[in-house]
């Protein structure tokens, strides 16, 4: 199969309310943005495929708006995952693995703030049995940290330590919605939400979007002297019945991990996408990442554009290898409660 490289990636800054602006006036910044930085345009492009929610924005096929952003006359090739936009990564990677295309346009987008998010996000669960019950997004997190506090998996003093880091690195981060500095107080202090969880365990409510472009091998170099290849990427999926799940452990996870001969590698940098502080020290002792620099950009917790974030956890491994010399990343997204369906992807610098 043809290998794969990311040569570009562009991030909207992370609002807390993007206003009057619509999805297209989000989108269309960050991939002008990466289309002038490369030099190219659409026509340059074979195939685009974006990542959103329209139950975000209340409409069916509401996705189809936001290719407005793009040109797209004459028509192009394009398609959509009603997921993370990393998924959509997914597809077009193996879209110009099958030799379908060498280049490939993704981006993802999201706006939380006009609705209820906890009300939207508790449609993914079953249809007749959870549903109806309308469990929100943080007391279902909440479900996973009591059990792994309970087994000793990971400690409130971690979650604590996680909250601080992501506020100190979120200053590596120009488009990061929350840069205050807190101290122990602060956390201590804060109203809990839903047990263990308090505020500062959560993600922020946030609107964005996000770009970014990947190339065949053959195509790659004319668009970047340095390209970061995808070496590995895998996906797997659990139970969405959280009562036949091991909460305490990911069993798909361990599973991509073998997949993708892991264990073996040294990892330079590692950003995942976890959306509250206890799956910080969880993933960490899952993926075994005790000893690397993890979520350098902070994270979803100082911004949480939905259906970008996990996207956003490989641009930033990209970009941190990219600027600072380093040869192995790590990326992770998830999606649905509990960290039921994960993705791993191995990004490599070549020196």
């Amino acid at each position: 199969m043809k290998r794969v490289a990311i040569v570009g990636y562009a991030q909207h800054p992370i609002l807390k309310n993007a206003g009057a602006l619509n999805e297209v006036e989000l989108i269309m910044p960050v991939v002008h943005q990466l289309f002038n930085d490369l030099g190219i345009s659409q026509k340059d492009i074979d195939f685009t495929c974006s990542g959103s929610c329209d139950y975000l924005q209340g409409a069916a096929f509401a996705f189809v708006e936001g290719l407005s952003a793009i040109q797209t006359n004459p028509p192009i090739k394009e398609s959509h995952v009603e997921m993370d936009a990393a998924w959509a990564m997914y597809e077009s990677m193996l879209k110009i693995q099958m030799g379908d295309a060498e280049t490939a346009l993704i981006y993802g987008f999201g706006k939380s703030s006009p609705g209820d998010l906890d009300a939207i996000i508790s449609l993914q669960m079953d249809p007749y049995y959870i549903s109806p019950l309308w469990p929100d997004r943080v007391s279902l997190a909440a479900l996973q940290a009591r059990v792994l506090l309970n087994q000793n998996i990971i400690t409130q003093e971690q979650m604590l330590a996680t909250v601080m880091e992501a506020r100190t690195n979120s200053k590596n981060n120009k488009n990061a919605l929350i840069t205050d500095l807190i101290d122990e107080s602060d956390y201590l202090n804060n109203p809990m939400v839903s047990s263990p969880l308090n505020k500062l365990d959560c993600p922020p409510i946030s609107d964005g979007s996000s770009a970014m472009i990947i190339a065949s091998e053959e195509k790659a170099y004319e668009f970047t002297d340095q390209p970061i290849w995808i070496e590995g990427i895998d996906h797997r999926i659990e139970s969405s019945n959280l009562g036949s799940r091991n909460l305490a452990t990911s069993n798909t996870l361990q599973a991509s991990m073998k997949q993708l001969n892991l264990k073996n590698i040294k990892f330079d940098v590692a950003e995942l996408h976890t959306q509250f502080s206890h799956e910080v020290p969880f993933l960490k002792f899952l993926l075994n990442l005790q000893d690397v620099p993890t979520n350098l950009s902070g994270g979803p917790l100082v911004g949480n554009v939905m259906m970008c974030a996990g996207l956003d956890a490989v641009g930033k491994t990209y970009e941190s290898l990219k600027e600072n010399q380093l040869t192995h990343g790590l990326a992770h997204a998830t999606s649905g409660p509990c960290l039921q369906h994960n993705m791993l992807v191995h990004l490599e610098a070549k020196k």
